[in-house]
């Protein structure tokens, strides 16, 4: 040791000979979902239709630092992803046409001091890397070192909008994806039910997170979004994700959560439950006023209709409701006039969206190819109406103080309507109760 330091090993000649040798071929097979080659294959020749002549370079992306040398887990860029099928890290592809080439940096094997000297890309650090000529037979295109890369990556946002258009209508292969997603997280709903009395004796909110979370990645990518678990008074809380909190015996729980499956296509489900097994009055008229909305938006689905249908069909039931109950300080009519919008104050946010590779997907759409769009088959959305009374909101009753209510289902547009791909989640209270008490099946 010089100095008290240990030597740095990449300067040991005798060291470096040693890690040269003794070592035999890992399986290095690419981890490719089943059809997604080929069907991101169908993917580019639709892109190529849309932007006949042009050549598009998108980037993989790379994780973010979390805190100095350590990173979030990597997660594809969408776009990326629809058009390879698949998720690695620092790469680009380079379309022309239909013809595409990935660049990627390829890994060091033994033989090559960064095999066990670079944390990123040494094999002896993250495990068996696929090369290139294995990730060029799985996904059926060109790969080339990312050395080679000659173009520019640039930040074309016409592209983008040509690609969130292309990806609203989904193909049967990211249907049955989509399926996948939205069955595990059905059964990621049970796990978290059946923990729900552990994490009132203690642990809150963040066990509950933490078994959904869990669940996601065993049996998927992970979560498609940060999981939203809230009890009492986090419920109205739209995007509640701190999970801090008790999970207090007489309050609701309001759980949003989406598993990601393996190919990056995410369910994105909610529903609100008594954590003690039983709705209060207050909290039923709630629940029921919020599914009258929800079953208003399911049926204005349906290929023809306008997409922002159900948004209108599921504020209009919440804005007489509301009226019903003395809480607008206007009427019905100046309430859903474009002047108006005061039943918005208890549900700030939208009542559904598209779904897809991204949890709000299609976003870089453009708003007549989005929200004035007529519906089609293929299209898959979430319908989401709720009522989120805070705590603090002296505009109505203490009874309803604290009580947040949200109901999601994700549904797939087809030829004669809409197939609600949750349906498996019960949507009123009494059969919410009755399966809370069922106690659900183990999930496996």
């Amino acid at each position: 040791m010089r100095d008290g330091r240990p030597p740095k090993l990449s300067e040991i000649p005798a060291f470096a000979a040693y890690m040269n040798t003794g070592w035999d071929t890992p399986d290095r097979k690419p981890s490719v979902v089943p059809g997604a080659a080929q069907a991101a294959a169908a993917h580019r020749a639709r892109l190529a239709e849309a932007l006949p002549g042009r050549t598009v370079v998108l980037a993989a992306g790379q994780a973010p630092v979390r805190n100095n040398d350590t990173v979030y887990d990597f997660r594809a860029d969408s776009d990326f992803v629809w058009l390879t099928g698949c998720q690695i890290e620092n790469a680009v592809l380079v379309l022309t046409g239909a013809e595409a080439t990935v660049y990627l940096p390829p890994p060091a094997y033994p033989g090559d001091p960064a095999f066990y000297t670079d944390a990123r890309y040494g094999e002896l650090w993250v495990g068996a890397a696929p090369g290139l000529e294995d990730w060029a037979k799985a996904l059926g295109v060109a790969v080339r070192p990312l050395a080679e890369l000659t173009a520019e990556i640039p930040q074309d946002q016409e592209v983008r909008r040509v690609l969130a258009e292309l990806r609203m209508y989904k193909d049967d292969w990211e249907a049955g994806q989509l399926r996948e997603a939205v069955d595990r997280t059905v059964e990621g709903f049970a796990a978290v039910v059946r923990e729900i009395p552990a994490a009132i004796d203690g642990p809150g909110e963040r066990w509950l997170q933490g078994t959904f979370d869990r669940y996601a990645r065993a049996y998927g990518n992970g979560p498609g979004y940060a999981s939203i678990v809230g009890s009492g008074p986090h419920a109205p809380t739209l995007h509640w994700v701190r999970c801090d909190g008790p999970v207090l015996p007489g309050e609701l729980l309001l759980l949003d959560l989406g598993v990601e499956a393996a190919s990056c296509y995410t369910a994105d489900v909610t529903r609100t439950f008594p954590a003690s097994g039983r709705f209060s009055p207050a909290q039923r008229q709630v629940h029921d006023l919020v599914e009258r909305a929800h079953r208003a938006g399911l049926a204005a689905v349906a290929p023809g209709r306008r997409f922002s249908d159900f948004h209108h069909a599921a504020m209009e039931v919440i804005a007489y409701g509301l009226a019903d109950w003395g809480l607008l300080p206007v009427s019905v009519d100046e309430a859903l006039s474009d002047a108006g919008q005061h039943h918005r104050r208890y549900l700030v946010c939208g009542v559904g969206h598209h779904l897809g590779l991204d949890v709000h997907d299609c976003g870089r759409a453009s708003q007549e190819s989005y929200q004035d769009a007529i519906m089609a088959p293929g299209m898959a959305l979430t319908v989401e109406p709720g009522l989120y009374f805070h705590a603090h909101d002296l505009t109505v009753p203490p009874e309803l103080r604290g009580v947040g209510v949200r109901i999601e289902d994700d549904l797939l547009v087809t030829e004669h309507g809409a197939d609600v791909l949750s349906a498996a989640l019960p949507l009123d209270a009494d059969g919410l109760e009755k399966w809370m008490a069922a106690g659900q099946p183990p999930s496996m």
